[in-house]
């Protein structure tokens, strides 16, 4: 494997936040609300709970009888959803804010990390419909995909009670060989370091890698997959993957990687269980439309079926650490630790 430099991170905060954003519907996500308070009660940080409604979910009526929109009266009643949540922030010492905002869930949300200073959001997703195990929830898609900062995504399959003793001991990160993944696993990497954590590295080579490069040429990420996979036997490959790790964190953290053929998904979440990690990293791609309509994708699956909480980096945050734009276009296909 080629060398490749490691970037920094732009946002110190990023790894230890100083200010964590939990998006909530009300009644809010109770499972997901207690990682957030435990991240919190981990790093001593301001915890906003933050909750946008439907502007018709609240009238009044007039004297005679009319119904009208009671603006006032629908930002007091969601605030009051909240406020328990909030007393057992404060109960435990914490900092506490309380936001609710009118319009639709992901703009507000996007909008409100835009205008104050958030270092993660946390927020629970679902399992719609009679196909739930396929589906994520339309606001944490639009989030993931499109925030600045990185988002904590609690799944409808992490396992119960897991929030109660919350350490991070293992922790998962999804790379390959695009460029996109030196900034992913540099994260990864720096979470590993802030929390004493044991990393592990893995990429998984899709039958698509195997047929579809010409070896030749350079496929259309932009790098020579095609003569790194020719003839490299797998170990080979995972020694290679250490260079990922930035220089001044290697021999700092206990380090594996893996490298195995097959489906990203289904090896991604075998790893999870079998290494029994406590998070899983992965990069964000924008949504391709096949995407959007099908709900199918590596993060899609991956958020239905994770028995711990994921972290992803959306491409605005990629694109910061210094990934190239043109590396992070929507793709239908499986790319390099960008999914």
């Amino acid at each position: 494997m080629a060398a490749l430099l490691n970037p920094g991170l732009s946002n110190s905060g990023w790894t230890k936040p100083s200010t964590i954003l939990f998006a909530t519907e009300v009644p809010p996500n109770e499972k997901a609300f207690s990682f957030a308070l435990a991240q919190a009660h981990e790093f001593g940080s301001q915890l906003i709970l933050f909750h946008a409604y439907d502007t018709l979910v609240v009238t009044a009526s007039d004297p005679s009888g009319i119904r009208y929109y009671d603006s006032a009266a629908a930002a007091r009643l969601e605030k009051e959803h909240l406020e328990p949540l909030a007393t057992r922030v404060r109960e435990m010492g914490l900092n506490c804010e309380v936001v609710v905002r009118s319009g639709l869930p992901a703009d507000e949300i996007l909008a409100f990390t835009r205008e104050r200073h958030i270092d993660r959001i946390v927020m629970g997703t679902h399992s719609p419909g009679p196909i739930g195990k396929l589906l994520v929830g339309s606001v944490a898609e639009a989030v993931l995909r499109t925030a600045t900062v990185p988002v904590f995504i609690i799944g409808p399959e992490v396992v119960d009670g897991a929030y109660r003793n919350f350490v991070t001991r293992t922790i998962l990160c999804a790379v390959s060989l695009h460029e996109a993944s030196t900034v992913v696993a540099a994260f990864a990497a720096e979470l590993a370091a802030q929390h004493s954590a044991r990393l592990i590295l893995e990429h998984v080579i899709t039958p698509q890698d195997r047929a579809g490069f010409d070896r030749a040429g350079f496929d259309r990420a932009g790098f020579d997959h095609a003569d790194l996979l020719a003839g490299r036997p797998l170990d080979e490959l995972e020694g290679g993957m250490l260079a990922l790790v930035p220089r001044q964190l290697q021999g700092q953290i206990d380090v594996q990687t893996i490298v195995v053929p097959g489906d990203p998904t289904e090896e991604l979440l075998y790893q999870s269980r079998t290494q029994q990690a406590d998070l899983i990293v992965m990069g964000a791609q924008g949504a391709s439309a096949f995407a959007a309509i099908t709900r199918h994708g590596v993060v899609y699956k991956t958020l239905a079926h994770a028995q711990c909480p994921v972290i992803t980096l959306s491409p605005v945050v990629l694109e910061q650490c210094g990934s190239k734009a043109e590396h992070l276009q929507p793709a239908e296909a499986y790319m390099a630790g960008v999914f």
